[in-house]
């Protein structure tokens, strides 16, 4: 699971106010070539919730790989450095096993070969 892909997730337990952002506890990652991609990087940015991906990048152990808070978006046309490390940090880190978990519950939903399951059971729908 890229940490893009956890940036989009949240609990949808019913009744929980407060689903996002999932806490990411990762028990075995990997980092994944994937080609560089600027514009992409750039369109995606807006879209992106800051803190979030700060703090799963900060979970997997790569402290100094995004600053604590966003650069201005205008900067991005400029800072190439800050570009490919929003690239490593959103798109090369895959989460192989661990959990995701919801700041509200405390539900786990596992992530297993890369992919979070996030089916909720009968009495949580």
């Amino acid at each position: 699971m890229r940490l893009l892909t956890h940036n989009m997730l949240a609990c949808n337990i019913k009744g929980v106010t407060n689903g996002y952002p999932l806490r990411l506890e990762a028990e075995k990652w990997v980092e994944k070539e994937v080609d560089f991609n600027a514009d992409f990087l750039r369109g995606a940015f807006p879209k992106i919730e800051w803190p979030a991906l700060v703090g799963a990048v900060r979970s997997l152990g790569c402290h100094d790989l995004l600053p604590q808070d966003a650069p201005n978006p205008s900067a991005l046309d400029s800072d190439d450095d800050f570009l490919r490390r929003f690239h490593r940090a959103l798109l090369q880190l895959h989460v192989e096993e661990g959990a995701l978990v919801c700041p509200e519950t405390g539900r786990r939903f596992p992530i297993s070969k890369g992919i979070p399951n996030m089916l909720l059971h009968e009495d949580e729908v």
